[in-house]
């Protein structure tokens, strides 16, 4: 796990290129603490930082140039299929002078031109300079693990692991898009390929940049299709994913370091968990966080599992200094990020740091194996809706929404919420069930100046294009891959690489293997989300593996007490930063609406937590950054 940089001027590098691709990758530092490298030549410059997992000695150093001197690459991430494309390479005759994956990407690449990414099993950002061509290759992994960023003008493109290393280039302008902040603000992220600055965008998952003096073309390469549903029995799709899964997590725990697992208590990372026990002698080491509140604290069935399985278990609870540690915790992500799962991620990250370089964790089963509790309210509304005229829902229900959108008792509020959603569309009713600022606060605290701006504008357009992009016409598998295009890539995985790579840890997720989610694409829906019960399929595949306690137990998801907080732990400090001089959200918003909304929350009146928060986390990321 590393963190890379680069840029290409084809009218010639700045005469500082050494010292400025060294500053560049210091920016990205704690992703790659081990070591650092920087290359230039002709229109390139790379640098690379560097966190030893495989082969441990220098000649794994990058930026790397192939044994043929033809490529030269900076990569960041993991191949977990290395070895044996390594041992059909070495039959072919190809020469290596190390033991890493870098250098097995160079070998497809040369053999194989953009091709080579067909063969490649893992998570990865990667750039390629072909001095034959005289041209860049950068790509990103199928389901965006790993980050890459962007900026391209007439003769210039630089890219990085994070947003911090290209703005060290001069010239590149801090200048907001206005309606990445709306998206910011509505999903608690800024969905690809826009970011927060108008002249950086993301590299979207499944895709790769051909860089040349004509120019940047972007192609896709990859992407999950849900066209196809299997006929097998229950059984045998059990015992099929049961073996899939199985071997995806043989494969992330190839290491040459400490490997423990991050561990909830819920059914993923504890399936993971049980794979990893049973496939090494040794015991697991296993890292959960806790809280105060009960209501948010796993930590009771993280240790059933790890004594199951009979894992080197440590725990840490979240109780002091919360307030003092937000804004350095914030500080890892270079634009808005709201989803405040991320204190307790850090923490994790943090504690297992201390114990093992890499962790494998449970991400990604919810997404494919429909196992929010969104995805249960979505069906109950679509059934609602169904019992209802299209006319009614669209006439009088946003009329009623109207009338009890005026109460602040909690009925009112879920009236309004389920009258304003089934009164549109299955896609946007889906959109509705995403967003964390209703259009009616949006309209109450968003500057005129800045509606006017975004007249024509709505985030919903994302979920929408994404949800009509899905090759099915089945709505669960929808909104599955709206998902997996959207919130998977957007929040959890940005999440998850910003706060492990804060703590110099690199992070694997054997159910984000491209083929266990292309296998469980194809499973029928009814599988998934089975009458009320969640990830049905994912539950019957490990009933051999984990207790029913593990299994069936409600879902509490990875959340923090955030009414709490904002009424407690971190009331001052959030009053503070939100109210205080030199204020960032007053450039967009109206700050005396946001004191309503402030103190309606404080005294209890009407809980505005999300909005919050999200207000906050942009004043914090504001005034480290802007």
């Amino acid at each position: 796990m590393c963190g890379i940089a680069g840029l290409v001027y084809f009218d010639g590098l700045p005469t500082n290129i050494t010292q400025l691709l060294v500053k560049m990758g210091d920016t990205i530092a704690h992703r790659g603490p081990d070591a650092h490298g920087e290359y230039s030549t002709g229109p390139v410059g790379l640098c690379h930082r560097r966190l030893s997992i495989i082969d441990l000695s220098e000649s794994g150093n990058q930026p790397m140039v192939s044994s043929t001197d033809k490529t030269v690459i900076v990569f960041n991430g993991e191949i977990y299929n290395f070895l044996p494309l390594r041992e059909q390479l070495l039959n072919e005759g190809y020469q290596f002078k190390t033991k890493t994956d870098t250098e097995v990407i160079l070998a497809l690449y040369e053999k194989h031109g953009t091709q080579c990414l067909q063969y490649l099993n893992g998570m990865f950002a990667f750039a390629i300079w072909d001095k034959l061509k005289n041209e860049l290759f950068v790509a990103r992994d199928r389901l965006g693990k790993k980050p890459l960023y962007f900026h391209q003008s007439e003769n210039r493109f630089v890219f990085g692991s994070e947003i911090k290393a290209i703005l060290q280039v001069p010239g590149i302008s801090k200048e907001l898009r206005n309606d990445a902040i709306y998206d910011f603000f509505t999903y608690q992220y800024v969905p690809d390929p826009k970011t927060i600055f108008q002249s950086i965008q993301k590299l979207e998952p499944g895709h790769y940049l051909l860089i040349n003096n004509k120019g940047a073309t972007k192609h896709q390469y990859w992407n999950v299709s849900f066209s196809s549903t299997q006929s097998k029995s229950e059984e045998q799709i059990c015992s099929e994913l049961f073996d899939l899964i199985s071997d995806s997590v043989k494969e992330r725990m190839v290491s040459d370091v400490p490997l423990g697992a991050f561990l909830s208590g819920g059914i993923d990372s504890s399936a993971v968990v049980g794979l990893m026990a049973s496939q090494q002698e040794q015991p697991i080491t296993t890292c959960s966080i806790g809280f105060d509140s009960k209501k948010f604290d796993e930590v009771t069935y993280a240790k059933m599992v790890a004594e199951k399985f009979s894992t080197n278990h440590f725990e840490f609870t979240v109780k002091d200094n919360v307030a003092q540690q937000i804004a350095p915790i914030a500080q890892y992500f270079d634009e808005p990020f709201a989803d405040p799962s991320l204190i307790p991620t850090y923490f994790v990250s943090k504690l297992a740091r201390q114990k093992v370089t890499v962790a494998l964790a449970g991400d990604g089963g919810d997404e494919s194996f429909a196992g929010y509790q969104k995805y249960s309210v979505d069906q109950l509304e679509n059934r609602l809706r169904g019992k209802f005229p299209a006319s009614l829902r669209k006439t009088l229900f946003p009329m009623l929404a109207d009338i009890f959108s005026h109460g602040d008792h909690t009925l009112f509020r879920k009236a309004t919420s389920i009258l304003t959603t089934l009164s549109a569309s299955k896609s946007y009713g889906f959109y509705m069930t995403n967003a964390f600022l209703s259009d009616r606060i949006w309209n109450q605290v968003a500057l005129p100046e800045l509606k006017n701006d975004l007249a024509g504008y709505h985030p919903s357009n994302i979920t929408e294009k994404h949800y009509s992009d899905a090759d099915t016409e089945n709505h669960l598998s929808k909104i599955l891959y709206t998902d997996i295009k959207t919130y998977l890539p957007g929040d959890i995985l940005v999440k998850v690489d910003r706060m492990s790579m804060a703590n110099s840890l690199e992070v694997r997720a054997p159910l984000l293997d491209h083929k266990v989610v292309e296998y469980a694409a194809g499973i029928p829906a009814s599988l998934k989300l089975n009458g009320t019960e969640k990830k049905y399929i994912l539950k019957k595949t490990f009933e051999s593996l984990l207790p029913n306690d593990i299994l069936y137990r409600k879902k509490m998801g990875f959340s923090v007490p955030l009414a709490q907080w904002l009424r407690h732990d971190i009331k001052d400090f959030a009053e503070q930063t939100l109210f205080g001089p030199n204020s960032g959200i007053a450039n967009y918003f109206d700050i005396n609406q946001i004191k309503q909304l402030w103190e309606s929350h404080q005294t209890g009146k009407r809980a505005y937590s999300n909005e919050l928060w999200s207000f906050l986390m942009f004043e914090i990321w504001w005034q480290r950054y802007i």
